[in-house]
Parts: structure tokens; sequence; C-alpha cells
């Protein structure tokens, strides 16, 4: 009927990664303009247009506080399959390595890579910061694991004074295609177990916002990468002659926290365990989250990134489908894209 404006309708896939969910926008999305894929993030970031699908799919009553997702997009050049632009309830972040690993199996399953049913498949992916490479194993025609090579991770500061609700505490910053803050959880009498899930929470978020805008929280060369992206709140487990056992919660964005180990944290972990003379190379973490998944990270190789010494890091999981989507928002629906009430 003319005059009654059709719903905007967006079709998703959706994984979880170690626990932690993954929506990807396979139609219904608009262009995002842009020479690459860092530069598409700017426009997404400055475009109403654009966010209004964000929200709409992070928010309630189609998504939750916690939720996460990306546009695919194209890549810088024709190195690289396809490009990603992660997106979460605050907005826009540079890195996901629980979105590449879901990524990853999204691009064999749906025959977007072609991929033999036995062996490993690689596969190239633009994000905002970089290029990142993944490796999908099959066997039979199942993928059993994807590995994905980070881009260069280093550390930034070591130390820097905080003060918390809990006390003093002193954290590192690293590099692993976001800026992280480490936190040993002991260190505020802390344990990284869901019964001290609010502690944790409060935590990490004052971290955040206490180093976020500061001199340790700026990238080297591109102020677009700059800020703290979360906190890491870490427990020592063990140490056996393969490497080290580590749990840890990775709270981001506005109090919003990652179920699983957290991919691109966990190469900002491997560079400081690297750094520090903890873990060698090829040796490795196995890197638990508070759900009690796992991700295996590894150095593969070390190197200079930014005028520093750098590391390339591979890290290892798997990511299931969950669901697949059409969402509606009708033009008459008094709550548009939602709410959110965290």
């Amino acid at each position: 009927m003319r005059g009654v404006s059709a719903p905007l309708e967006l079709e998703a896939t959706d994984y979880h990664t170690a626990g932690e969910p993954f929506r990807i926008v396979t139609a219904g999305a608009p262009a995002i303009t842009g020479g690459n894929v860092r530069e598409r993030r700017e426009t997404a970031r400055g475009s109403a247009e654009i966010d209004r699908v964000r929200r709409l799919l992070c928010h309630e009553p189609r998504g939750h506080a916690d939720m996460y997702g990306c546009f695919v997009v194209p890549p810088d050049d024709g190195g690289a399959q396809f490009g990603a632009l992660f997106w979460h309830k605050d907005g826009y972040s540079t890195a996901c390595g629980h979105g590449t690993i879901a990524l990853g199996v999204w691009a064999v399953d749906t025959g977007r890579i072609h991929a033999a049913p036995d062996g490993d498949t690689e596969l190239a992916i633009d994000v905002p910061s970089g290029r990142v490479l993944a490796r999908v194993r099959r066997r039979a025609g199942r993928v059993l694991s994807v590995a994905f090579r980070n881009v260069p991770s280093y550390v930034l500061a070591r130390s820097v004074p905080v003060e918390t609700s809990r006390g003093a505490a002193e954290v590192d910053l690293s590099f692993g295609g976001a800026i992280y803050a480490s936190l040993d959880a002991a260190s505020l009498g802390l344990s990284v177990t869901p019964d001290r899930y609010s502690e944790l929470v409060t935590v990490g978020r004052e971290v955040k916002r206490a180093l976020d805008g500061g001199l340790h929280a700026r990238h080297p060369s591109d102020e677009r990468l700059s800020g703290v992206y979360g906190t890491i709140i870490f427990e020592a487990l063990s140490r056996d002659g393969e490497g080290l056992h580590q749990r840890n919660v990775t709270v981001f964005a506005d109090g919003e926290v990652d179920r699983s180990p957290c991919g691109s944290g966990t190469s900002a972990r491997l560079a400081l365990l690297h750094a520090d003379g903890q873990l060698g190379k090829h040796g490795l973490l196995r890197h638990e989250s508070i759900v009690a998944t796992e991700f295996r990270g590894r150095v593969v190789e070390t190197v200079r990134a930014e005028e520093r010494d750098a590391v390339i890091t591979e890290v290892d999981g798997m990511a299931f489908r969950t669901g697949e989507h059409r969402f509606l928002l009708d033009p008459h629906d008094e709550l548009g894209t939602g709410f959110v009430l965290r």
C-alpha cells in the first residue's frame, strides 16, 4: 500500500566461539564505503544508517548487552578473501579473535571458500587492525578447529599504577590487534570464577576507564587503534613441560564480558609472557575462560613492529553454528532499534 513503510529486514548467521556469541550479517546491511577496512570502520562509526543496524542486532529484544558480531565487507586488496568489520553493543572494535575463528568456520561451511573434506584450508581476512590468516582444519567434511595467525603483538607499558575500588593495582598494557590492560586477579584478592563475576566486571571497568584516554593507551602510529579496548584479569593455574595454563576474564567495551578466552586478548597475553621469558617460541599457553572453555596460543615468530620487539602468535579454537535468523524492524515499533539495561 502506498505510504506504508516496509520493515527493515536483515539476515544473519549466529555462531558461538568457546561460548562467546558472534552474529554474521549476511543480507540487508547498507553499503559501507572506504578504501580499506580501517576506513570502513570510521565510516560505520559516523553513519546513523549503519549504526542503526548495529544497534538493532546488539540491543534487546533481538540481542543483549554481551552481543558481538560483524559486517562482512570487501577486502583491502586481492590478497584476502574478504574483510570483517566487528561490532558490539558500544561500537566497533579493531580486532576480534573469536570472531575470526567463527568466520573461518562460516566461510568453509557456506562454500564461500572452497575446502577439501580432509586437511587444512588457509584464508586471509582483512580487519581494522590488519590482515589475519586463518587455517581451517577439516576431517571427513567436518570442521575440527580454526587457528588464526594474528597481526604483530607487542608490549606497550609495564606496571602502570591504577586505583580501583579494591585498592591499588599495577597493570601491563599490550597490543594484540587491540590494546589490553592485563591484571593479576590475585593482586586484588580475586579469582577468575563465576561467583566473582560482578566484582571482576567492576574492576575491569575501573581499569579501562582509568587508562583509556592516557598516554599508555596510545597506539604507536595510528590513533584509530588507540584506547584500552579491554581489561584482561588473569589467574595463573599451572606450568608444565609444554607451557602454561592460565584462566582469564576479559571485560571490554562498557562492562561487556567475553565468555571465550578472548582471541586477540590471548595474543596480547602471549606478547607479555614471551617478553617476560615465561613462554618461549612455540611454547603453549592453554588459555581458559571464565566458563572453562579454552584457546591454545603459541608464539610462532619473533619480529620487529612499530620500532619494538614483537611476536606473531597463533591462536587455535572452534566455533559452532547456533542459528540462522531473519530480523525485522517494523517502522511502527515504538522500541525501534531496542534498548540495553547495562
